[in-house]
């Protein structure tokens, strides 16, 4: 009996392990790439493209090179250029979502020391899918503090 209980409860970890797995693996991250800074600069943009097979949301994401992290847009409104933070980014199933300069953004907050051209940034991505959350860790490249780019560099 005892046997039975441990084999049917480590079959459901095992299920429950898979399923976050398969989860995680539904968006991919391409591009990843953060914009350099200034050595006094306290906030900078990640940029990447997303893809998400079965439909999810981009909700939040952290780094710690950073205090805070926000999921930001930027749009016209009146003739003038304006940046806020969205509570959630909608990643359509099938169709990749850029976030580029000018557009959406990650924006990290409160920088704990200057990035610059060649560093790599740990980022934490929070998705949302189908009321569940998952994190996904992504290594994003730093470019020169010029670059607007939104072209993929080798490395």
């Amino acid at each position: 009996m005892r046997r039975i209980a441990i084999a049917s409860l480590l079959a459901s970890l095992l299920t429950s392990f898979g399923a976050a797995s398969a989860f995680a693996a539904d968006v991919k991250v391409e591009g990843a790439w953060v914009r350099g800074t200034t050595p006094s600069q306290k906030a900078t943009g990640a940029f990447m493209r997303l893809t998400s097979a079965q439909g999810a949301a981009l909700v939040g994401a952290s780094s710690p090179i950073a205090g805070k992290a926000e999921v930001h847009e930027m749009k016209m409104v009146a003739d003038n250029m304006k940046m806020s933070p969205v509570q959630k980014l909608a990643l359509p199933a099938g169709k990749t979502v850029e976030l580029k300069p000018g557009g959406y953004h990650v924006m990290l907050l409160d920088l704990k020391e200057p990035v610059k051209d060649g560093d790599i940034v740990k980022l934490t991505l929070e998705i949302e899918q189908g009321g569940k959350r998952e994190q996904i860790t992504v290594d994003a490249a730093v470019r020169p503090l010029g670059d607007m780019s939104t072209h993929e560099h080798m490395h």
